[in-house]
């Protein structure tokens, strides 16, 4: 440690430096680079510990001398971007001067230069000769974007003075939402960290087009914007490592670091462009700093010693926003803070000094980064830009902590926003907030719509179909539709089977997209692996260890699956990649991801409530699904929620099936649905690991499968006491046994039901209810759980593998199906608590929804309606050894 603070040798310090000096001046940077790395090589072959550093001075990445000329007409640029800034203030502050909407008026502040460089020069519109590409706009930016598009004649001043307030459909959105701006936006990026990792996966998965020959994606180039705060977000950097070792050579992010998160510094006491630095050339990416503007340059060139390096490198972040929150005496002051440093300023005024301007804020410097990023080779890329939060705000907000919340700006901040940027709009219209436009012929508009133009179109856009596709139709799936015969099977199983059906189909075949979380051989998918192979760019550059199998593990470059290791978020982006592919590639593809029930939704919903906003298309199967039918695994792994999760999101439809018939229909419905009527849905089926005889499909069934239940069977034994019974999943199948129990042993006839979504007939009951509020006068209308449920007699009891909210969904459905004054009574059994390890028997008895239970839960039903004596439910508790004091489910 004392060697390396005290130089023991300062003369042979001295020749090092000295023979460094004359390879940088006689070979250049790349040269030096070299002879360095070979030195640390041959210190490390040898023994020596030479610990790896990450980080580079506190300086822009690429050197003046190196810098690519911007070209294009700056002083054009300069007044389009001025204008630009004002519409996106102009905007906000409007929309909040009768309403109290919000909007966001210093991030934009802050990124403007990085916005128009890439809107400029860099960023492709959809055309003839690419699909253009991908920009993942940071959310808070938004007011930025509508104001370029505004301006270039897409968005009306209407729709921009209803900013935020869309509920009559003349506004726009607040954020980026695909689903609520269907032809605009492409990507939902406000909820934090949600876009760059989206982003990894949209670049990888244009790989994977390319390689199996679906689309042309070569050129093409997925840029993302975030804040350096969102960094903080685990989801943001949670898969660069996987971004460098895929060489994803088309992903560039743009991290706009203003220093400031929504309520201080991201780093007060550190740097954030020097720790992101670190993190991502650890990781394996090219990393370029643009952190000083040209205004530098100077100052740079008259430093022979070093030291306005070091004195940049010695200050913290929190006393970099400082600085920007005063003037040019208070950075003479206390930056220039050294007699030597003094000096390099002593003939500079103290607006001068004021002047000298952050790399983020200037395209000269943008323009060469951009340039570098687009065209660099085997890494993704990342741009720290240093700028800062407010720019241009004054007192209302330039670089301070307030900044994020500000939605207003004094008149005086505003009159010399106006003054700064060069706006013309005269002093008696200033509180006006006027909206400012480029007369038609213009050279700023002609030269804009040209930019864009020459670049393909515009950007952002949303392509909202595609061609659609032949699906086969449900009699391909007629082995499905018919009795398992002896053969026992789980809908795991089935599910596999009809996916090998779907992958050798001649029309749809190549469009499926099977998704694994290194879970292949739990779901019995592993035979897949010779037959598709596992997606992989660089093929497979080794001899597996089962390769003298049969289905060995296959990695190939035209491989069809993509297995994500563990790993659900990756696994579902890589699924919202490929669900949103018709859009952005107008490549319609049938991603099937398949995942441990528990570790889907409840683990990955915020991405799931993403997908619906991008109007995802595919399926989502929710595997070793159900809290008692995934036994032995236990607390952590046993799901009894995941279908309350799913029914949040208002485009996914779920289904719990219990039979392989059930499922072939769902499928089939769905390829219909979304492939050929291009509905912006996606679905959510659970299924099971519990093998069991599956029946044929009633006659007729198809339709009421699809609504959510359908009558499975009837008993016909007289006129004695009857019972509706409702069920889904495995314990349907208790259900079933259920029935007999109660006519073997008390003489009551049952009716059974599988109902394969409660949630989707409890969406049929709102709707139904709604209009019928609204239709006072109209003959009303019936649900469906009414019309199954009208003219049969008793008690309805439900029960399924989730929680009892599952099926209380329809719990005014079923009781008003009686009709007036009459209601129905209805007991619903769920699994409500703690997972535990067990058998299944021992499992469906704790949680209360085995067999006897049901028909305990029948009987207590009946006895209230006064159809038996209650006595005959006591009698039932004790035959069936059912104990009155054991603990509730969920209390233990």
């Amino acid at each position: 440690m004392d060697a390396q603070r005290h130089d023991p040798d300062p003369q042979e310090t001295r020749e090092w430096l000295d023979a460094l000096g004359g390879v940088l001046a006689a070979e250049g940077a790349d040269r030096a680079h070299w002879l360095i790395e070979q030195l640390i090589d041959k210190a490390r072959q040898s023994g020596a510990w030479l610990p790896f550093s990450a980080n580079t001075a506190y300086i822009n990445t690429i050197p003046t001398e190196a810098q690519v000329r911007i070209p294009g007409d700056q002083a054009i640029e300069h007044r389009i971007r001025s204008v630009v800034r004002w519409n996106a203030i102009a905007m906000v502050l409007r929309a909040n001067k009768h309403t109290n909407v919000g909007g966001h008026l210093a991030s934009f502040a802050s990124a403007a230069t990085l916005y128009d460089v890439g809107f400029n020069h860099f960023w492709h519109g959809p055309s003839e000769q690419q699909a253009g590409d991908l920009v993942f706009f940071q959310g808070h930016s938004a007011p930025g974007v509508y104001a370029r598009a505004f301006m270039l004649g897409r968005l009306t001043e209407e729709q921009l003075d209803n900013y935020r307030q869309e509920v009559d459909g003349r506004g726009i959105s607040s954020y980026p939402h695909p689903w609520l701006m269907p032809d605009f936006w492409q990507f939902p990026t406000v909820s934090m960290g949600l876009g760059p990792l989206m982003a990894i996966y949209q670049a990888r998965f244009m790989k994977y087009l390319q390689d199996r020959g679906l689309a042309v994606t070569e050129g093409r180039k997925v840029w993302a914007f975030m804040g350096d705060g969102e960094m903080d977000e685990p989801e943001s950097m949670g898969a660069i490592g996987m971004a460098s070792r895929e060489n994803l050579d088309n992903l560039i992010f743009v991290v706009n670091c203003n220093l400031q998160r929504l309520d201080g510094p991201v780093r007060g006491n550190g740097k954030i462009i020097q720790e992101l630095e670190s993190d991502f050339r650890g990781a394996g990416w090219n990393v370029i700093k643009v952190i000083w503007g040209t205004h530098w340059d100077a100052l740079f060139a008259r430093d022979k010693k070093g030291i306005l390096m070091k004195r940049m490198m010695e200050c913290v972040d929190g006393e970099y926003q400082t600085f920007k929150s005063k003037n040019g005496a208070y950075v003479r002051e206390y930056f220039f803070n050294s007699p030597e440093l003094k000096s390099l300023v002593a003939d500079w005024s103290d607006d001068e000094i004021w002047h000298l301007n952050r790399g983020g804020h200037d395209p000269h410097k943008i323009y060469p980064a951009f340039h570098a990023a687009v065209n660099h080779k085997g890494q993704p890329t990342v741009i720290l830009a240093k700028t800062i939060k407010g720019y241009g705000m004054g007192t209302s907000g330039e670089a301070q902590n307030i900044t994020h919340q500000q939605k207003k700006m004094s008149h005086d901040s505003l009159r010399r926003f106006r003054d700064r940027f060069e706006i013309p709009v005269p002093d008696e219209k200033l509180d006006e907030i006027p909206y400012v436009t480029f007369p038609e012929g213009s050279p700023e508009l002609t030269y804009m719509r040209e930019r864009r133009m020459e670049l393909g179109g515009y950007n952002p856009q949303r392509r909202r179909k595609s061609q659609p596709l032949a699906v086969p139709e449900l009699a391909a799936f007629e082995r499905f539709l018919k009795s398992t015969e002896e053969r026992e099977i789980s809908t795991t199983m089935a599910f596999v089977q009809i996916l090998s059906t779907l992958v050798r189909d001649k029309h749809i075949g190549k469009h499926v997209v099977p998704i694994v979380p290194d879970e292949s051989r739990t779901f019995g998918m592993e035979g897949m692996f010779r037959q598709l192979g596992i997606w992989n760019q660089q093929g497979q550059l080794y001899t597996p260890q089962d390769h003298d199998q049969l289905m060995f593990y296959k990695e190939d470059k035209h491989g069809q699956i993509l297995q994500e290791g563990i790993n659900e978020a990756g696994g579902m982006c890589d699924w919202m990649a490929a669900a949103t592919s018709y859009s952005t590639h107008d490549v319609p593809m049938i991603p099937f991801y398949i995942f441990y029930s528990m570790f889907g939704f409840q683990r990955v919903g915020d991405l799931a409530w993403a997908a619906g906003d991008m109007r995802a298309r595919g399926f989502l199967l929710g595997g070793t699904a159900g809290r008692t039918t995934l036994n032995g695994e236990g607390l952590q792994h046993e799901d009894g929620h995941s279908h309350l999760i799913s029914a949040t999101v208002p485009n996914c439809l779920s289904y719990d099936p219990t039979f392989g018939y059930e499922l072939a229909v769902i499928i089939q419905d769905g390829l219909r649905r979304m492939l050929v009527l291009q509905e912006d849905v996606y679905y959510y089926i659970t299924v099971m690991n519990e093998n069991y005889h599956h029946p044929a499909m009633p006659e007729g069934a198809a339709p009421d499968i699809l609504k959510g239940m359908y009558r499975l069977s009837a008993q016909q034994h007289g006129s004695g006491p009857r019972v509706q019974l409702l069920g889904s999943g495995t314990i349907l199948r208790q259900v079933m046994a259920a029935a007999e129990l109660l006519h073997a042993d008390w003489g009551v006839t049952a009716d059974v039901w599988s109902c394969p979504s409660f949630t989707g007939l409890a969406r049929d009951g709102n709707e139904v209810a709604r209009w019928n509020m609204l239709h006072p006068e109209a003959p009303p209308r019936v649900s469906h759980v009414e019309a199954c449920l009208t003219g049969t007699q008793g008690p309805v009891i439900a029960a399924t593998d989730y929680m009892r909210l599952f099926a209380e969904q329809i719990r005014q459905l079923v009781t008003s199906a009686a009709g007036p004054p009459h209601h129905r009574r209805y007991v619903v059994l769920g699994t409500d608590g703690f997972g535990r390890s067990d058998t299944r028997a021992k499992l469906r008895y704790f949680f209360e929804v085995n067999a006897q239970y049901v028909t305990v839960a029948a009987l207590k039903a009946l006895a209230d309606d006064g159809a038996i004596a209650k006595s005959k439910v006591t009698e039932a508790i004790a035959k069936y050894g059912l104990d009155p004091a054991k603990p509730a489910p969920w209390t233990v």
